[in-house]
C-alpha cells in the first residue's frame, strides 16, 4: 500500500500533537505553549561555569540558542504550529534550566546535519541536540556532553514491501539517508547496496517521502527515529531486521569548554537518577513503543 507524502505528514501531525512534553518555538523571551504541557523542570539558580565561553554568552543573552532538528517524531518534530515535541527538545530544556536559564525561553535553530560542526564551531548554536551520535572523527571537531540515549541503525521500508529484510538484503535497491550522518556513511563503506543506488537528501523526511513516492526502495538511520516514523504511519511503513550498530547520542558544543560539557553531564547524571530522565523519555519517545534504556555515562 503505497501513502502520499501529504498523508504522511498529516500522521506525524497528529503523533506530535498526542505527545505530551511540547514547546513552541522559543525566540530568547516567548514562553513555551503546547502541543501538549511543556514538561515540569526547575531552572536551577546561582550556577556558574569557568573557563567557558559559551556559557559566558548564555549569561550575556540570558537564555540558551539550540542547534536542533524538526522532522524526527519522538525525538524532534515541529508541527505547522510551531510547536516543538520529541525527547531531543526536552533534553535541550532540561540542559537550558540545569544551567540555570528558564526552559521556556530556549532560541530553536533547525541545522542540517551537515552542517552541525560548522554552525557549533562558527557559535551559531550554544549546543546541538538532535540524534547526534558521538564518534571519533567528530571528538576532533567539537566536545560531547552525554550520552543521553542510545540506540542502533535499521532499516525502513513499504509495509508491502517483502523483498527487503534488512541489511543483508539491500543490494540492488535504492536506499536513501541523510548527507552527513553516520548511516549514509556506513551504507557506503560496507557496500550494502551499489553506489549509484545510495540516495542522499538534507533531511530523514525527504528521504521518507521519495520512498513514499517509490523513488527508492529503504531509508536507513537510527532505529529510534525509524520507529517514531512508524508509529505515526503503522499501516504504511515498517522496520526490518535488527539494529546492526551501537550509537550513543551527544550534545554537541565545541572545544575548549570542557568545565561546560562537565556541568552538563553533571545536569544529565541527576536526571538519570532522580526519574526526571525517564519522565521525559516515557513522555516523548517512549510513545513510539522503544523501551527505555538508560545511556551508559561517558566523558566526550
Amino acid at each position: 500500500m503505497k501513502m502520499r507524502p501529504l498523508l504522511l505528514a498529516s500522521g506525524v501531525a497528529i503523533l506530535a500533537l498526542t505527545i505530551s512534553s511540547c514547546g513552541k518555538d522559543g525566540t530568547g523571551g516567548s514562553t513555551a505553549s503546547s502541543c501538549g504541557d511543556p514538561a515540569e523542570i526547575t531552572t536551577a539558580q546561582n550556577v556558574h561555569v569557568t573557563d567557558s565561553a559559551v556559557f559566558d554568552k548564555m549569561k550575556a543573552r540570558g537564555h540558551v540558542v539550540v542547534g536542533v532538528k524538526a522532522d524526527q517524531p519522538g525525538l524532534s518534530y515541529k508541527d505547522a504550529s510551531g510547536n516543538r515535541c520529541g525527547f531531543d527538545f526536552e533534553t535541550a530544556r532540561l540542559l537550558s534550566a540545569g544551567l540555570g536559564f528558564d526552559p521556556n525561553t530556549v532560541e530553536y535553530k533547525e541545522i542540517p546535519s551537515a552542517n552541525r560542526e560548522v554552525s557549533i564551531q562558527a557559535g551559531e548554536v550554544d549546543y546541538y541536540v538532535g540524534s547526534y551520535s558521538i564518534t571519533p572523527p567528530r571528538l576532533k571537531q567539537i566536545l560531547f556532553a552525554g550520552p543521553y540515549l542510545e540506540t542502533g541503525q535499521s532499516v525502513l521500508v513499504r509495509k508491502d514491501d517483502d523483498e527487503i529484510t534488512g541489511k543483508d538484503s539491500l543490494r540492488g535497491h535504492k536506499v536513501c539517508g541523510a548527507t552527513g550522518t553516520n548511516p549514509i556513511q556506513l551504507v557506503k563503506d560496507q557496500g550494502l547496496t551499489e553506489p549509484e543506488n545510495v540516495i542522499e537528501f538534507k533531511t530523514g523526511s525527504e528521504c521518507l517521502s521519495q520512498m513514499l513516492d517509490g523513488n527508492v526502495d529503504a531509508v536507513t538511520t537510527d532505529d529510534a527515529i525509524l520507529k517514531g516514523w512508524v508509529t505515526a504511519s503503522p499501516d504504511d511503513l515498517k522496520v526490518v531486521g535488527e539494529p546492526f550498530t551501537f550509537e550513543q547520542y551527544g550534545i554537541g558544543l565545541a572545544l575548549s569548554n570542557e568545565s561546560l560539557r562537565d556541568e552538563m553531564n553533571r545536569v544529565l547524571d541527576e536526571a538519570l537518577n532522580d526519574g526526571t530522565w525517564d519522565r521525559l523519555y516515557d513522555s516523548t519517545l517512549g510513545k513510539s513503543g522503544v523501551p527505555a534504556a538508560h545511556p551508559t555515562p561517558g566523558k566526550y
